[in-house]
């Protein structure tokens, strides 16, 4: 263990997860258990250059591994996009005593901490927390988990209805780059059609889907449309289409927005976070640096956060061969 980092900052930014709590939560005891200073920070990098620190030890984390959000708070912080800002948000560190960072957030945030660490030298470790899972180098990012099953409850709940008046509904789900969120919450919760940014379906199969659902006796269809589908269409465009084509359908839409971000986490996302929170204190203590905690084959990884930006996460091509089998 590196004996130069007596104090290390744990901030959440960019958008929130179920499952940064716990993730706020196991830096902060990790670095208690190994007898390390904790200081949260407050609105992500924004606090950093305001110098909005609270220390933090084992009893300030008590009873947040089941809530949502972030005790810390987030905010977006253009200030930090600049030299400036960032010289600012260094000086508070040192003025603050503060040897290393654990951040966790998604791209945006790993940018920033990617180049205050080639600026200045600081150590720094990122945890992924997005509920799209469009990190690269980990199978799963915080929030993942608990956002399918946010998605697929409320689907099946929908169901009801649409069964209820034979309705067809199309539902929004994020994931405006990657359809993790979509395909995943579509194959689990029985969808009819799944529309994803890697894959162009085409509005004439979707047509041809729906007139095949309804000639083998569906009375009512779910159809899940991520946030960044290559139709062209927005999902309200997507119900005239096919109002306008296909009469015989009574159409609704639903958007579910940001309720995929809160709730409780999974009991999966609590794991991974106190998992994730201990390799990131204890890699900042062996003096790795510039580099994203991440899990694959249920084994935790490290990778360099410049990887982790600009690789692409792959959509599951096996996922998208049993998603047609069961639309069948």
């Amino acid at each position: 263990m590196s004996s130069e980092i007596k104090k290390i900052a744990v901030l959440t930014s960019g958008g929130d997860s179920p499952g940064m709590n716990a993730a706020i939560r196991s830096v902060v005891r990790t670095c208690a258990y190994l007898k390390v200073d904790c200081v949260g920070v407050y609105r992500g990098y924004q606090g950093m250059i305001e110098g909005d620190f609270k220390p933090m030890d084992a009893r300030s984390v008590n009873n947040i591994i089941n809530k949502g959000g972030t005790i810390l708070k987030s905010a977006r912080c253009d200030d930090f996009r600049t030299p400036e800002g960032r010289k600012t948000a260094h000086e508070q560190l040192l003025k603050a005593g503060i040897d290393a960072f654990v951040v966790i957030g998604g791209d945006g945030s790993f940018t920033g901490a990617m180049i205050f660490n080639r600026e200045y030298n600081f150590p720094v470790i990122g945890i992924p927390g997005t509920i799209d899972n469009d990190i690269f180098g980990t199978t799963f990012t915080l929030g993942f988990d608990t956002a399918l099953n946010t998605v697929v409850e409320c689907i099946d709940k929908i169901r009801d209805t649409a069964s209820s008046h034979n309705r067809l509904f199309f539902v929004e789900v994020m994931g405006r780059d990657v359809g993790h969120i979509a395909l995943n919450a579509g194959v689990g919760a029985g969808a009819e059609e799944i529309l994803i940014p890697e894959e162009n379906l085409g509005l004439d199969r979707l047509l041809e889907s729906l007139k095949r659902s309804k000639e083998s006796g569906k009375s009512s269809s779910i159809v899940i449309v991520a946030e960044g589908d290559k139709s062209g269409k927005n999902v309200f465009e997507l119900k005239e289409y096919v109002e306008e084509h296909l009469p015989i359908y009574d159409v609704r839409v639903s958007v579910l927005g940001h309720m995929q971000r809160g709730g409780a986490p999974s009991c999966y996302d609590r794991v991974l976070a106190s998992r994730m929170g201990v390799k990131a204190v204890e890699a900042l203590l062996e003096g790795k640096t510039n580099l994203m905690v991440g899990i694959q084959d249920n084994k935790l990884t490290l990778t360099p956060i410049n990887k982790a930006i600009k690789g692409h996460t792959k959509i599951d091509k096996e996922l998208i061969r049993v998603s047609e089998i069961m639309t069948t």
